[in-house]
């Protein structure tokens, strides 16, 4: 990743640096493929789709799973920050730990000044994991980029499917392989 030679770190030698308190909670960094990485800047149009896609989806989600945001999600090599989530259990199953991948049933970035990120190391690191569904909602292009069908840890990690819905289209949202109901894009971007 970085250009000029780093060493990496593993996931406990992270978790290590937060216990000391070399990163604290509202540190803008995250932890992925080995690498503590600065988070990108949010503007107001990437808060308010996160904003308004958190309550579409909290509208469509049953009592066996909550909807989360910006807290972190722990796979074998990163603890990346997601915008927004959905776990499976209640948020009192997590007063101990972050959740980890097989209890993440839906996944998404807002992507503003983050795009080319969310694509490529975002994308590996949420296959790699076989988080199921990865949204990235695209917000200069109005549009959600749909993937599913993880590889898991391939060697080069990525999701078989992908599909793009905009203005006027509706996505579906599956949880666990159960279409639970389907989201306006333009409602996301406050257009509906």
């Amino acid at each position: 990743m970085p250009s000029e030679p780093v060493v990496p770190l593993s996931l406990a030698a992270y978790h290590a640096l937060l216990r000391a308190g070399v990163y604290v909670s509202g540190d803008q960094v995250e932890f992925l493929e080995g690498f503590v990485v600065p988070k990108m800047t949010k503007g107001p149009a990437h808060e308010r789709a996160r904003r308004k896609l958190r309550r579409l989806l909290e509208q469509l989600i049953s009592a066996e799973y909550f909807v989360d945001e910006q807290g972190a999600v722990t796979t074998g090599d990163s603890e990346p920050e997601p915008d927004v989530f959905v776990v499976r259990g209640s948020v009192d199953d997590f007063s101990d730990r972050h959740a980890g991948p097989a209890e993440v049933a839906l996944v998404v970035e807002v992507a503003d000044s983050s795009l080319r990120r969310d694509r490529t190391l975002k994308q590996r690191v949420y296959a790699r994991a076989n988080v199921p569904v990865y949204w990235i909602v695209n917000v200069a292009d109005r549009s959600v980029e749909v993937l599913t069908s993880p590889s898991g840890p391939a060697g080069d990690p990525r999701y078989g499917a992908q599909a793009t819905c905009a203005a006027g289209d509706e996505i579906p949202v599956v949880i666990d392989g159960r279409e639970l109901g389907r989201i306006e894009v333009s409602a996301i971007f406050g257009d509906g």
